[in-house]
């Protein structure tokens, strides 16, 4: 073009470019009128003003960051991202929530009938209600952690209002910008896929009942073995070519029993006992809110829980070390018993001690301790307990035959057992400093890692092979296993702090997914599945 035609045409340019911005105005300006008018007069379309702190977020973006243009609709209808969001909410589903929460039906509603600049209003401030309950809830959960029990001694990560709509906006995809709101982890995704095969089983017809009756061996012939083939068939436990109709108890459903034992962390012994046909007659409905709840609990903790770090999972009993994303490191515990509960946090490990002290705690002084000396002084020196007034450490030692124990209602006096082979504590302790004095250590009753159902602690973590754990943790600071040994050997307490602290993530956990695809669950020991189950039919009933 020449630049005579350019001079001639620039004026068209510059109204073109002019005209733009003015067309985009233009068709939002009878909804931002509205939008307007509600924010003015303090309409609670967005819910109570009185308790919701997302109203002065939400009004903040639409007043001083858009100048009351509306982000979901123009004046001429609802846009693609109204129609977009809507599509990601019905998918709440697949993320363990319930689409209803999010008003699904009265948005899907007015998509269809809102027409006038009002309705239009209406139908925005409803769509940014549902996106930011929604958005909240796949990125940090639905409830708080506390809401479902004080034990539950973690904050979930916070995303505010402005955030969450300030992202839809600049969103080219709105089902890409929901993906990126729920946890980035494998482990959640797993979870994510292992709800959806369990609701393809419930699609199916669900479970079949095994009958109850006496335990089934190997070998054996009986009835139920049919409904137990069916039933392991759908789980995927065994292979999908397997006769159904036998009923041998033959050597391939051992197998898949075995396997079944393991995911439900029972003892693999291919004997369908009691403890077995209980798990196998949970119904697909539990196992499926099972899993929902545990996605839930998945929301509640950090995407990063560090390059290396332990993860004591309560509800399986087991402990890992994991290093860079893969497990180093595993090993059985024993956790609190139901009224001596462990409960769920996260610190950083600063230090091991071998040959450790034990610091009696005051409940259990007073409430197992103070008992037996009133009926003998003498129990305390059977187990290398000493009294001392004061601290334990620095205070001045008692002669418990000096005390009248009798007449004393509350302990004193601080009680410490001696570094030995019968302290509580065994060789070792590890120690993360909290407020409920929970930490890792050995102990003398060796037999407990046996069982199945390890909750016998007071609410601190029995670890098993404690010192393979300590030379894992100090091997970066010259200590191998002979030197561990021969410090535990000298006998009397050493403390060494660890160059790098370790963080520690105390976890309830009753259904996950392992690499190899195996999903597993475990008994609810402390009914905390129970109580959160009861939270979230509460806040949904409520959103």
């Amino acid at each position: 073009m020449s630049l005579a035609r350019l001079i001639a045409w620039a004026p068209v340019f510059i109204l073109l470019l002019v005209a733009a911005p003015l067309a985009h105005a233009v068709e939002n300006e009878q909804v931002a009128a509205e939008i307007r008018k509600i924010i003015d007069n303090g309409e609670p379309l967005m819910g109570d003003q009185q308790s919701d702190d997302r109203i002065v977020e939400v009004y903040v973006f639409y007043a001083d960051d858009r100048d009351y243009k509306p982000l979901w609709v123009r004046d001429s209808g609802p846009k693609a991202k109204a129609h977009d969001i809507l599509m990601a909410i019905k998918g709440a589903a697949d993320m363990g929530l319930d689409p209803v929460a999010y008003r699904v039906g009265e948005i899907e509603q007015k998509l269809e009938t809102a027409k006038t600049p009002r309705e239009l209003a209406e139908l925005e401030f409803l769509l940014t209600r549902a996106f930011l309950d929604f958005g909240r809830d796949i990125n940090r959960g639905i409830v708080e952690p506390q809401t479902a029990g004080k034990e539950n001694a973690i904050t979930s990560k916070q995303m505010g209002a402005l955030t969450l709509i300030d992202g839809a906006e600049r969103a080219d995809n709105i089902a890409d910008y929901v993906r990126s709101l729920e946890p980035q982890t494998p482990e959640y995704q797993r979870l994510k896929s292992a709800l959806a095969a369990y609701r393809e089983i419930e699609v199916k017809g669900g479970f079949p009942v095994i009958g109850k009756g006496a335990a089934l061996k190997p070998g054996m012939n009986d009835k139920r073995v049919p409904a137990i083939r069916k039933y392991l068939i759908l789980t995927g436990d065994l292979p999908e070519g397997a006769n159904k109709e036998s009923d041998l108890y033959d050597a391939d459903l051992v197998a898949a029993v075995k396997w079944f034992q393991y995911r439900h962390g029972l003892t693999e012994d291919g004997i369908m006992a009691q403890t077995t046909f209980e798990a196998m007659n949970v119904p697909v409905a539990d196992r499926i809110q099972q899993l929902e709840l545990n996605m839930e609990r998945r929301r509640w903790m950090d995407d990063d829980l560090g390059k290396y770090y332990i993860l004591v999972n309560i509800a399986d009993q087991e402990l890992k070390v994991v290093k860079d994303g893969k497990t180093v490191h595993t090993a059985r515990v024993v956790v609190g018993k139901p009224f001596t509960r462990t409960p769920v946090f996260s610190e950083k490990m600063k230090y091991i001690v071998l040959n450790p002290y034990w610091n009696v705690p005051p409940n259990i002084a007073n409430n197992e301790y103070l008992p037996k000396l009133r009926r003998d002084p003498g129990v305390l020196k059977r187990e290398r307990i000493r009294v001392f007034a004061g601290n334990g450490d620095s205070g001045r030692e008692v002669d418990p035959y000096s005390v009248n124990w009798s007449s004393i209602n509350r302990m004193p006096y601080s009680l410490r057992q001696d570094s030995g082979p019968k302290n509580a504590l065994g060789r070792v302790k590890f120690m993360f400093p909290n407020r409920f004095n929970v930490y890792l250590h050995d102990t003398p009753s060796k037999s407990l890692f046996n069982r199945d159902l390890r909750v016998f602690s007071h609410g601190c973590v029995r670890v098993q092979n404690p010192l393979e754990l300590a030379e894992l943790l100090l091997a970066d600071q010259g200590w191998s296993k002979a030197r561990i040994d021969a410090q535990i050997a000298e006998g009397g307490q050493r403390i060494i702090n660890l160059k790098t602290q370790v963080p520690v993530h105390v976890t309830y956990m009753t259904a996950w997914a392992n690499k190899d695809g195996s999903i597993h669950f475990r008994r609810d020991v402390y009914k905390r599945d129970e109580q959160l189950a009861r939270v979230l039919a509460g806040a949904e009933a409520g959103g």
